[in-house]
């Protein structure tokens, strides 16, 4: 089955597909460390936009990486979630859950920006700009996957374990 983008349309024909090369970034992680993405090269990245840590959303999704960690390991993928927040609140978010994976502080989104998922958003009658909840599976040559897009917190593990079990 070839790779496909997922979820719903609306995105500019700019926006990153599959195929395309990962925009490279480095960004501080939990701990303040930098991660930079193309130090990665060589293994499968799961990399994730979430909105905003320690929301009931986000939370689910986070746990649900936190909770099929086995089968991200036995599919060689190293997952990296993304979000606006600064280091501290993710840091808490992290130590809270016991989540351990990287999260990766993307405060001024320009990664998030870069790969096409901050997008406005309206809630509860307010606009405002956020990360669109999408997750980015990229091969080991820094190529991009498979792409899921305004992804269910309950069904994402589902969609991208069976990505990274398909080939």
């Amino acid at each position: 089955m070839p790779a496909a983008s997922h979820g719903t349309g609306g995105y500019d024909p700019g926006v990153l597909e599959p195929g395309d090369q990962a925009p490279d970034f480095t960004l501080p992680d939990q701990h303040g460390n930098p991660v930079t993405l193309s130090e990665l090269r060589g293994q499968t990245v799961v990399l994730y936009f979430y909105p905003k840590a320690d929301t009931p959303g986000c939370t689910a999704q986070a746990c649900g990486v936190r909770d099929h960690r086995a089968d991200y390991q036995s599919a060689d993928a190293v997952v990296l979630g993304v979000s606006p927040d600064p280091v501290k609140p993710i840091a808490k978010f992290d130590e809270k859950y016991g989540l351990g994976f990287p999260l990766l502080s993307d405060e001024d989104h320009s990664v998030a920006e870069a790969y096409g998922v901050w997008v406005e958003k309206n809630r509860y009658g307010r606009i405002y700009m956020g990360n669109d909840r999408s997750t980015f599976v990229l091969g080991p040559d820094g190529r991009i996957r498979e792409v899921f897009r305004s992804v269910k917190p309950a069904e994402h593990d589902e969609l991208v374990l069976g990505a990274l079990t398909q080939d």
